[in-house]
């Protein structure tokens, strides 16, 4: 068996970063771009109006001042001409700025009498004029490499960028291998299971940001792994589930070997987990998850969801953890390091009773996995233990 970090490492030098491609704005969210996105435009790109109001010359007008209303500005619409002393322009969020306004007067702060406007109230030192390039000017970049977030979007079209360079989506070939397996909606055997873990993978490879596909389930015997492993052989990464033990009709190594995989590691000092196995069949990385549901969801948060963000080009990074509180006391590890379902509330967080590597509906429940290092000992309530959301 070999630590964790050893199997993140090996997995990482399977995960090349994929080509990138021109994505358009509107289905960028979620995307990885690999390139800065440069601004094409000032924004605003010109003195504009930060409320609706009344522009004028003067630069600290006093209660009791007069002016003539000569003409508007609206948003999309600007004033021709200059604004004199003595003389207002009715404005509106958004407009332009005409020249020789120096401050805008909020509508509350006047009284209008016909084309007249007097000040009532005293001016704070606001000028309610957003400054042209007040927020960026040309040139001026978003950086990369990020994923990009709906804001993101947002400021990317206010810079008139139309498409952003991104990362390929990693296209994942999952399979589900076993002879008691039966997809949902179809009616199990008294000897057969539903096939859950590929469906949970799928959604998680998905939400960071992959494009998983499901291949048919693959049975216990060499040919029909060989038939399924071909149907995979175009995708970035294949991802089996269950058949990586050491049983009698455990041959998902077996059959992998005969397609030329060359293995990068096999067992890891986890738990759940510990039957997983990595390496690269031709060209494609191959990572054989265990087949107990916890187990794969488990190692899918540990070891696929880093893998995919190195192939999107977020660099070689663990799945991200933070401290907190433990809200009861924790008995000691043993040498396999642990992740326990757990959930986190107030004060702190509570790993779960049960932590058998088949129970879903503790996974279901959980919020998070409390990580205890190999050779742990026990930990009282109220002490700092790292956690990894999910």
């Amino acid at each position: 068996m070999i630590p964790v970090s050893e199997a993140l490492d090996a997995l990482f030098a399977l995960a090349i970063p994929l080509p990138t491609e021109a994505v358009p704005l509107i289905d960028a969210t979620g995307r990885t771009m690999r390139e800065p996105a440069i601004a094409k435009r000032d924004q605003p790109p010109f003195a504009a109006s930060a409320m609706d109001g009344y522009g004028v010359s003067e630069d600290a007008p006093t209660v009791g001042d007069s002016w003539t209303v000569v003409g508007e500005a609206a948003a999309g619409h600007r004033f021709q001409g200059e604004i004199s002393s003595g003389e207002a322009v009715r404005i509106f969020t958004g407009a332009p700025v005409p020249d020789g306004v120096k401050r805008v007067i909020i509508q509350e702060d006047v009284e209008r009498s016909s084309s007249t406007i007097t000040l009532q109230n005293p001016l704070s030192d606001n000028r309610n004029i957003r400054p042209a390039a007040g927020d960026f000017a040309v040139g001026d970049t978003l950086p990369a490499p990020r994923v990009l977030t709906p804001s993101d979007v947002a400021l990317l079209a206010a810079m008139n960028v139309p498409a952003v360079t991104a990362t390929r989506k990693p296209q994942v070939a999952l399979i589900a291998t076993g002879d008691e397996l039966v997809q949902p909606g179809e009616t199990p055997g008294p000897d057969q299971i539903i096939a859950s873990n590929s469906y949970g993978l799928y959604a998680m490879l998905k939400t960071l940001g992959a494009a998983p596909r499901l291949l048919p389930i693959a049975r216990d015997n060499l040919p029909s792994l060989e038939l399924v492993f071909d149907l995979a052989s175009d995708a970035d990464l294949i991802v089996t589930i269950g058949g990586a033990s050491v049983g009698d009709h455990d041959l998902v190594a077996k059959a992998a070997e005969g397609k030329g995989m060359s293995q990068s590691f096999y067992k890891v000092a986890m738990r759940p987990g510990k039957p997983l196995m990595a390496g690269k069949m031709g060209d494609v990385p191959m990572v054989g998850l265990p087949g107990n549901p916890v187990s794969a969801m488990v190692c899918g948060h540990i070891f696929l969801a880093p893998m995919i963000r190195a192939m999107l080009g977020q660099g070689h990074a663990a799945s991200p953890r933070r401290s907190v509180p433990l809200a009861v006391p924790i008995a000691a590890n043993g040498p396999r390091e642990h992740y326990l379902r757990a959930h986190i509330a107030p004060d702190g967080v509570t790993p779960f009773g049960k932590q058998d590597s088949s129970l879903l509906t503790v996974l279901s429940e959980a919020n998070c996995l409390l990580v205890q290092p190999p050779n742990s000992p026990a930990q009282n309530m109220g002490d700092m233990v790292d956690v990894i959301d999910i």
